[in-house]
């Protein structure tokens, strides 16, 4: 991998391959994006990991929204375990409680199915209600890869002082920033010590247009300072 990591959504293998073409060092392996990413088939992932070397970060959440029951709990260890035969080569997921704060029963009873696989927490921590609260609870849990986030609900350009918060205090390792990347953003996450980046209809025409290697490219690109 470069000095800055770059994980591209991928909606099947013909994004996959165009993103490995483009340079990407990692995927995010969601379906419908219409509902910002839910769990994909098991056959996807495995279509995936017969044509492209890229590590596969999986997507596990069944609806849209950040909640989850104990239904539902149990749907996503059986997931779990049929998408890491399969070969995804991490997770991603994070829940919030009726509060608004993390959901941590939910999350932890997940990261244990996954491991020893890590995970990455998604977005759902940019909607907590106390969004440093959620950050203190997150950070210390175990095989933690990442945190997705945008700083903000809205999106990078309304959260980018949080996540330079974020980065002072110690948390640019952990910080993968997506929702509303933009090029321009860029520069001053690499400022603040941010070194992963997270690009999906940024490198599409569409959510019903292919991944394109030439977008991945400049990201690419982009991020390691060329």
């Amino acid at each position: 991998m470069t000095g800055s990591l770059l994980e591209v959504i991928a909606l099947d293998v013909r994004d996959a391959v165009a993103a490995e073409e483009g340079g990407a060092d990692r995927l995010e392996v969601v379906a419908d994006m219409a509902s910002d990413g839910l769990t994909p088939a098991a056959e996807t992932v495995a279509a995936i990991a017969g044509r492209t070397a890229l590590p596969q970060m999986v997507m596990l959440r069944p609806a849209a929204g950040f909640t989850c029951d104990e239904e539902t709990l149990a749907g996503l260890v059986k997931s779990a375990a049929e998408l890491k035969a399969a070969g995804a080569a991490g997770f991603v997921f994070g829940f919030l409680d009726a509060d608004g704060a993390v959901d941590r029963a939910a999350t932890e009873a997940l990261i244990h199915a996954v491991a020893p696989l890590p995970w990455s927490f998604h977005r759902a921590v940019d909607h907590a209600v106390d969004r440093k609260a959620a950050w203190r609870a997150v950070r210390l849990m175990p095989n933690l890869a990442t945190v997705l986030t945008s700083g903000a609900p809205g999106g990078i350009g309304d959260g980018l002082g949080v996540l330079r918060g974020r980065a002072e205090a110690g948390d640019s390792a952990l910080i993968m920033a997506g929702g509303g990347l933009k090029p321009v953003h860029v520069a001053p996450l690499l400022d603040y010590g941010v070194r992963a980046f997270h690009v999906g209809s940024a490198v599409r025409n569409s959510w019903s247009a292919p991944v394109e290697a030439g977008r991945v490219r400049r990201w690419r690109d982009l991020i390691d300072g060329r």
